[in-house]
């Protein structure tokens, strides 16, 4: 038998595939070797936790309390917490844990660890809570005069993009398109700026225009404008699609150079001609979240540079009507829920 606290933690379930969350309360384990408690402040909601909610992923255990874009204050530490103290102020992202012996976690690249666990996914207790056990190892300090709606953001949206930016930017990959202008869209745009790159942004929706350009775009391209997309033919080294749904693929294909990459964080609908991908050589390829060491160094560079998450804060009681926002993509751009 586990062992827990006799301090009940209250927060928000999902009870099965679909349904509104609904007040929750569990006991929570004991602390492991390398675990903390943190007492939850604030915690973004991400379309993954809506995915997750209507088990998109097609292994979730109900009931689970969603929740990976964590911030709060550490209130108790285990026996070997990674330097961290009771009232530090901490993030927890997307992962979780991973098995640490593996070939991925020995290189460093702990998020493709076979084993790899997910707040509020599969770590059934997440962030819409009181409070959430997590490992320390997985859990970050943050600036103080970091607001936590941004660090929220960033803990997620905001690793997401800066990977594969920061993997492939350099002297051959200078000129970059963003494909969407939402959660995911609009960090991308300011991280690429921020890292010298030339910005296109393409959206369906040519109202994102000034939004775009605001964010630090050079370009703006809206991909139903068939001769504006002529014009960008072969004049691109990277796009990061950030979109979900459809996209015209074989345009957007078309204006990458020779052996571009083109590289997916979003989820859109897969279907296109291969014609240009073999002739040009093309890369396609996905990126998924981040390692810890390219985690610190992405809260590090959004503190230096200012990258600000465009973020609506509802309370935590608000969770249903925050989540049907996402759903009907209602949210400008990412909404986080606050305890208290």
């Amino acid at each position: 038998m586990i062992s827990v606290t006799s301090q009940p933690v209250t927060g928000y379930a999902a009870m099965a595939s679909g349904l509104p969350l609904v007040p929750f309360s569990y006991l929570p384990p004991e602390l492991g070797e390398h675990d903390v408690r943190v007492c939850v402040t604030h915690c973004g909601l991400c379309y993954s936790d809506v995915h997750a909610i209507d088990n998109f992923y097609g292994d979730i255990d109900y009931p689970f309390v969603p929740g990976h874009e964590i911030v709060g204050t550490v209130s108790e530490v285990g026996v070997d917490p990674s330097g961290l103290q009771v009232r530090d102020r901490v993030g927890i992202g997307w992962q979780g844990r991973s098995c640490g012996h593996c070939q991925w976690c020995l290189k460093g690249e702990e998020q493709l660890c076979p084993d790899v666990v997910t707040n509020g996914v599969w770590v059934p207790y997440g962030g819409f809570a009181s409070s959430v056990v997590a490992d320390s190892r997985f859990v970050y300090p943050l600036p103080e005069s970091m607001p936590a709606p941004t660090a929220c953001v960033l803990l997620c949206a905001g690793i997401s993009v800066y990977t594969p930016l920061k993997r492939y930017q350099g002297p051959n990959v200078q000129r970059i398109g963003i494909i969407g202008i939402g959660g995911l869209g609009h960090l991308a745009v300011q991280f690429a700026h921020a890292m010298g790159c030339h910005v296109t942004t393409l959206s369906s929706s040519a109202a994102k225009r000034e939004e775009a350009l605001s964010l630090g775009a050079d370009d703006f391209v809206c991909t139903e404008d068939k001769a504006a997309i002529r014009l960008l033919v072969q004049s691109l080294d990277l796009l990061l699609c950030t979109a979900h749904g459809d996209i015209r693929w074989e345009s957007l294909l078309g204006i990458l150079k020779i052996r571009g990459k083109f590289v997916l964080v979003g989820f859109p609908n897969v279907a296109f001609n291969p014609t240009d991908l073999v002739a040009h050589e093309l890369t396609l390829q996905g990126s998924f979240v981040g390692n810890r060491a390219t985690m610190r160094e992405m809260l590090s560079f959004a503190q230096q540079y200012g990258i600000t998450p465009r973020t609506e804060t509802m309370p935590m009681s608000r969770v249903n009507e925050a989540i049907k926002l996402v759903r009907h993509n209602k949210a400008r751009y990412r909404i986080v829920l606050t305890n208290g």
